[in-house]
């Protein structure tokens, strides 16, 4: 039911409820138990311990867990509790990261009030807002919250502050009358909404809606159904998962069987084998060490204003292509102050913004002096004395308003003159109603009595003669097209013995004083932001709650859209989905929007392949930051419930954390890609000196305990300082990458198979040399893992940069990076030359003559990873730009 568009004796008819008499007991009773309580459903989520074992659904896991049961089988206990060990930790980092949005939904149902005044039987009492039915009669005064959807009976300078869920920055007057069919909710001046609060008057409404079916209601049932979509991250490593899986059980079964039928392997040496192929290849550090990185992401981004609340996020912030963000608080100051006063002969800019008396009022620059421009003191005047506004400062010395913010600002504006303007004494006067649209006073000023009046330019001009109303028209619409607010003032003198004042006296006979153009201005930074934004290949679009042309100017300012076009909630409204996803793309600025607008344009640019942003700080922003693929609610003006259904918060509303959050994301990303090209190499050249040795029929070069060693000390010490790399010079000048490119590309797997065959290709040949000279197992296992962990701390220096040689100006930048080769050095030594690392590895003391082949192989792949950039940069540079282009 569109409760705003029928009359009140018709909302009171088919509510079945009389005015004054309120519903009986009874009969409240009965509808109760129809329509149930009037609170939010809650969603019951699955135990902790479900969701910790959901964990373990991961193709990989299973793999692992198969070869932890044969190693069982086969007694092996301390490779079972090795891999085990290993799972149960990528599992308690999943648990960790999981989702929040209970935490959302319980936010919500926090925004309803506790208490409501009511009429019941004739008798106005007071009952739990859970018991309120629709038809209840609701008293509604100021500091009220709105327990329910209210229709508005009845209106004495009704204000309520609805910014939460419409966006709107000012509190809205209400009033009885009916609205047209295709009123927007922010429009719907006749209503009150659960949720928000009574910020001035006092009213009385009749409840027509309550619980889930509520404008609140509906927010909460779409944040429930809302689908939180895979960052890009996981649903790559998800199908790196499959593609290593299906390449591992494949290789293991051949491997199985050609030892078993061409050579002379027992079965248990051939599990054995099995389980050493598979814990090989298995990047088992991978997982630890990606959210390692992701964490010192989270870290950095905390120490710039923003708090990543999952992991995964760190990384979607660098491959997001649009940001949907809310105008007021976050590209504007959700401050209105006045930039300009206009009168008949002169007009004034002013400096300064936000509700902070600094500022001054000027012309061509300089400061103006009252004493010269005897009509603006008197419009000065006009404002601070017709006000019902108080201008203070908050516990933390920011400048705030008591009272409406339109008013605060004009308080602001009398602060910046040249000298102190004071108000006059009121003697009485008419108090603001959206009826007439104007507010005056009757006050005394030199034995003399005078009328101020303020208000909408419209409503104040039926005041003056036609002559000078065409001036004035010719004005407003100048001003009202840069999206300025317009408020006009105007005064008469009346009889020294006048005491009171009605509207009659408001009919003509006033001098109009002139008007004041308020804004609500965009930060300071955000124009600069946005820039970058754009020479990053992101779009940035505003979606609003106000109206269309402040909208297009305020966008215009900012560098958004091209000053003229933009769509309203209710042109979406009327849109297929088709029509849809081309506006969302084709416009950038969407005015008059309602909540269920920011969800489906957010789903719209989804749909058109865009990794989405969406910025918000309400609660009808909620649902679009959780489906959007990173919501970033703003920590300040931010209510709790967007900032429980986003995945980052900003602690300074600065839209400019946002670019800085994007070079970090971009940076982490490069750093995880460095991260896995530097980790593969290793797997894949276990694997293949496994595979190779059974094909050959020759002895296993490592146990499965030894390469579960080389795997995990290779991701926790040497891998860790590519964490640490610095953003590459060009990386925000290049468009973001394309949401389904393959974690893996071309080149990259061409460089693992290259530096994993150097590897492979050089420990076989030692091998081979070595067994020559008769050279024990033992020794044999020794030199192999060392050359593996030597050959990747060697490498490790090649992987620092994709674009650049290894030997540049920025060799040294990275500390960290000699920090872990020194650590990782000493580490080697211990498991060479301590008994009990010996015992526990199967490893054996060797001379210093040994450590010559491991560094050998080592320093070749070095020069040879070297080799091959030069040649694929100078050679194949156009194959390397797109490469580059595609990431």
């Amino acid at each position: 039911m569109q409760w705003f568009q029928y009359e009140l004796t018709e909302v009171l008819e088919m509510q079945a409820v009389d005015l004054k008499e309120g519903l009986t007991s009874d009969e409240a009773a009965k509808r109760l138990n129809s329509y149930g309580k009037n609170e939010l459903p809650e969603e019951k989520g699955d135990p902790v311990i479900l969701k910790y074992l959901k964990h373990f659904h991961d193709v990989l896991i299973y793999v692992l867990l198969v070869a932890a049961v044969i190693t069982v089988g086969l007694g092996h206990y301390v490779d079972t509790v090795v891999i085990l060990a290993v799972v149960i930790i990528n599992a308690a980092i999943g648990f960790i990261q999981e989702s929040k949005a209970e935490k959302a939904l319980e936010g919500i149902r926090n925004m309803l009030s506790i208490k409501a005044a009511v009429m019941r039987s004739g008798r106005k009492t007071e009952i739990q807002s859970v018991e309120l039915v629709p038809g209840d009669i609701v008293f509604l005064r100021a500091g009220d919250k709105v327990p329910a959807d209210i229709r508005v009976l009845e209106a004495v300078s009704l204000q309520a502050e609805e910014s939460s869920l419409t966006g709107e920055s000012d509190a809205v007057e209400k009033q009885v009358l009916s609205l047209p069919e295709n009123t927007v909710l922010a429009d719907r001046s006749n209503m009150v909404f659960a949720g928000t609060s009574i910020a001035s008057g006092t009213g009385v409404g009749i409840v027509v809606v309550t619980g889930a079916n509520t404008e609140l209601g509906k927010i909460s049932s779409a944040m429930a159904s809302v689908e939180k979509l895979q960052t890009p991250l996981l649903k790559q490593t998800a199908d790196f998962g499959k593609l290593i899986s299906v390449v591992i059980v494949i290789s293991a079964i051949a491997m199985f069987f050609i030892g078993y039928w061409f050579h002379d392997y027992g079965t248990a040496e051939l599990l054995l084998a099995v389980i050493g192929l598979t814990v090989a290849a298995i990047p088992e550090g991978l997982p630890a060490i990606l959210s390692i990185i992701l964490a010192l992401g989270v870290q950095t981004m905390a120490g710039k204003n923003a708090i990543v609340r999952n992991l995964p996020s760190v990384e979607t912030l660098g491959a997001v292509t649009v940001i949907c963000s809310d105008k007021t608080g976050t590209l504007t100051k959700n401050e209105m102050t006045v930039t300009s006063v206009i009168l008949t002969d002169a007009e004034f800019a002013i400096s300064g913004v936000g509700y902070s008396p600094e500022g001054a009022i000027q012309k061509e620059g300089r400061q103006v002096q009252l004493a010269d421009y005897p009509t603006l003191e008197r419009l000065l005047v006009c404002v601070k004395t017709v006000n019902d506004a108080h201008l203070l400062k908050d516990k933390n010395q920011r400048w705030t308003v008591s009272g409406g913010a339109t008013e605060g600002c004009l308080l602001t504006l009398v602060e910046k003159a040249d000298k102190q303007v004071d108000a006059l004494s009121v003697i009485a006067e008419i108090p603001f109603d959206s009826a007439y649209k104007y507010m005056a006073s009757l006050v005394e000023e030199d034995n003399q009595r005078w009328i101020y009046i303020k208000g909408a330019p419209e409503k104040l001009l039926q005041l003056i003669p036609d002559d000078e109303r065409a001036k004035w028209e010719d004005k407003i619409k100048e001003h009202a097209k840069r999206g300025e607010r317009l408020l006009a003032a105007a005064m008469k003198r009346v009889d020294s013995y006048s005491s009171t004042i009605d509207h009659e006296d408001l009919v003509d006979g006033f001098e109009f004083l002139g008007l004041a153009g308020i804004i609500d201005p965009p930060r300071d930074e955000v124009i600069e932001s946005i820039s970058q934004c754009r020479k990053a290949g992101i779009q940035v679009k505003m979606i609003t709650g106000d109206h269309k042309e402040t909208a297009v100017a305020i966008g215009s300012k900012l560098g958004i859209g091209d000053g003229q076009r933009a769509l309203e909630g209710s042109e979406l409204d009327a849109m297929d989905a088709d029509q849809l996803a081309v506006a969302a793309v084709e416009y950038d600025i969407f005015a008059r929007t309602s909540p269920t607008n920011k969800l489906q344009l957010v789903e719209a640019l989804q749909a058109q392949q865009h990794i989405c942003a969406m910025t918000g700080d309400g609660v009808n922003d909620a649902p679009a930051l959780k489906r959007a693929d990173i919501g970033i609610a703003m920590g300040i003006k931010g209510t709790e419930v967007s900032k429980e259904a986003a995945e980052m918060v900003l602690v300074d509303d600065n839209f400019s954390t946002i670019v800085n959050a994007v070079k970090e994301g971009r940076r982490v990303y490069d750093n995880l890609k460095k991260t896995i090209l530097f980790i593969l190499p290793t797997n894949v050249s276990e694997g293949m000196l496994i595979f190779i040795s059974i094909l050959i029929g020759t002895t296993i070069p490592l146990t499965a305990v030894q390469i579960l060693w080389v795997n995990m000390i290779t991701a926790v010490t040497i891998s860790l300082a590519i964490a640490f790399e610095k953003l590459e010079p060009g990386t925000m000048e290049r468009p973001p990458r394309k949401p389904n490119i393959r974690l893996l590309s071309g080149y990259a797997m061409f460089r693992i198979a290259f530096v994993s065959l150097i590897i492979c290709g050089g420990i076989l040949w030692m091998n081979s040399v070595l067994t020559a000279r008769n050279y024990e197992v033992g020794i044999l296992q020794t030199m192999t893992l060392q050359t593996l962990v030597i050959s990747q701390l060697f490498y490790l220096f090649n992987c620092r940069s994709e674009r650049r040689f290894a030997l540049n100006r920025g060799f040294f930048s990275n500390k960290a990076a000699f920090l872990v080769s020194g650590i990782l050095i000493l580490v080697q030594l211990a498991i060479t030359y301590l008994p009990f690392m010996n015992t526990l590895l199967g490893t054996e003391p060797i001379g210093i003559q040994y450590w010559v082949w491991p560094l050998l192989i080592g320093f070749s792949v070095f020069v040879m990873v070297e080799l091959e950039k030069w040649f694929v940069h100078r050679v194949m540079r156009g194959y390397l730009d797109r490469h580059m282009k595609n990431e």
